[in-house]
C-alpha cells in the first residue's frame, strides 16, 4: 500500500484500475413485468460481456420482480464461456419462499466469485442502507458460510460509519466492501456542492482506510455517467456495479454505446 502510494506520487500515473460489472435486474424487470420472454437477459448478458467489463451483478430478490434462477443459470454460464466474474447481491437472512431458494442457498449453488451482502428488507424497491454495527455478530456467521462458496465476501457499507465502527464489523471472511453512494447521488443531482464535497471526501476516507487493511474497495447505487468520473479521480475504487443507469442511458443512446462510455470513464 505505502509503495504503491509513492509510486504513485512520484510517476504520477493511476494504480487502481477501476473496473465495470455490469448489473443487469432492470433487463429482466422489464421482461417480468410483461410476461414472456423478451427482453432477452441472455442476448443483453453477451452484449455487455463482449465488451471489456469485469463480469456481471445480478440481486435476485423473494419476489422474483426481476431476476430469476434462470436468469442466475444463463449468467453463470456465460460467465464461464468469457471467463469473467459473476457477482451476486442479496441479504443472507432471506429464506426459501415459493420459487426462490434463499440466498446462502443460490451462493452455495452457483459459487460466484464474488458474493454482496446487503442488509435489505424483501420490501424495498432498491438497497438504500448499508449494515450497521449491531449486525457484526450475524454477519460473522453470514460470512463463513459465504466464504465456502465464494472467493470474494463483500458487505454494503454506509460511507460516514465511523472507523472503529467499521473496524468492529469487519471479520475474517469479509475481503472487500461496497460503498454505498445514494447520498453522494442525491447531492450531485441536486448540484449540492458543499454536500458533493463532503459526500466525495466520506468515500475517500473509509476506502483509505479499507485499503489500508488490505480490502477490496467497490462502490454503487445511482452512479451514472456525470457523476462517475469524480470517483474515478480517487484512484481507490476497485469495482463499480451499475444497472439503472445504464439501461435509462441505453434508452436514448443504445446499450453497447452506454456500456463503453462506462467502460471508458473506468478506465481514466
Amino acid at each position: 500500500m505505502l509503495l504503491d502510494l509513492i509510486l504513485q506520487a512520484i510517476i504520477g500515473f493511476s494504480i487502481v484500475t477501476m473496473k465495470l460489472s455490469v448489473n443487469l435486474n432492470k433487463i429482466s424487470l422489464l421482461r417480468e413485468s410483461r410476461g414472456g420472454v423478451l427482453p432477452s437477459f441472455y442476448d443483453f448478458a453477451k452484449i455487455a460481456l463482449d465488451q471489456d467489463i469485469v463480469g456481471l451483478t445480478l440481486h435476485p430478490r423473494p419476489d422474483e420482480r426481476h431476476i430469476i434462477e434462470d436468469d442466475i443459470k444463463t449468467a453463470f454460464k456465460l460467465i464461464e464461456e468469457y471467463k469473467k466474474e459473476l457477482n451476486i447481491e442479496g441479504n443472507p437472512v432471506e429464506s426459501p419462499i415459493n420459487n426462490y431458494k434463499g440466498y446462502l442457498t443460490l451462493i452455495s449453488e452457483y459459487k460466484p466469485h464474488q458474493a454482496t451482502l446487503v442488509p435489505d428488507s424483501s420490501s424495498q424497491l432498491t438497497s438504500d442502507h448499508g449494515w450497521d454495527i449491531s449486525q457484526s455478530e450475524q454477519l460473522v456467521d453470514f460470512t463463513t458460510e459465504i466464504r465456502k462458496s465464494s472467493n470474494i465476501c463483500s458487505i454494503f457499507i454506509d460511507t460516514d460509519m465511523a472507523e472503529k465502527e467499521f473496524e468492529l464489523i469487519l471479520n475474517k471472511n469479509i475481503n472487500a466492501i461496497e460503498l454505498y453512494t445514494g447520498p453522494y447521488a442525491e447531492a450531485y443531482l441536486d448540484k449540492r456542492e458543499s454536500d458533493i464535497a463532503n459526500e466525495i471526501s466520506k468515500i475517500q476516507n473509509l476506502a483509505n482506510i479499507a485499503k489500508g487493511k488490505g480490502l477490496k474497495v467497490n462502490a454503487g447505487h445511482d452512479l451514472n455517467i456525470m457523476n462517475l468520473p469524480a470517483l474515478r479521480e480517487l484512484d481507490l475504487i476497485d469495482e463499480v456495479s451499475i444497472g439503472h443507469a445504464i439501461i435509462c442511458e441505453s434508452l436514448s443512446q443504445g446499450f453497447e454505446k452506454t456500456v463503453n462510455e462506462y467502460i471508458d470513464i473506468c478506465n481514466g
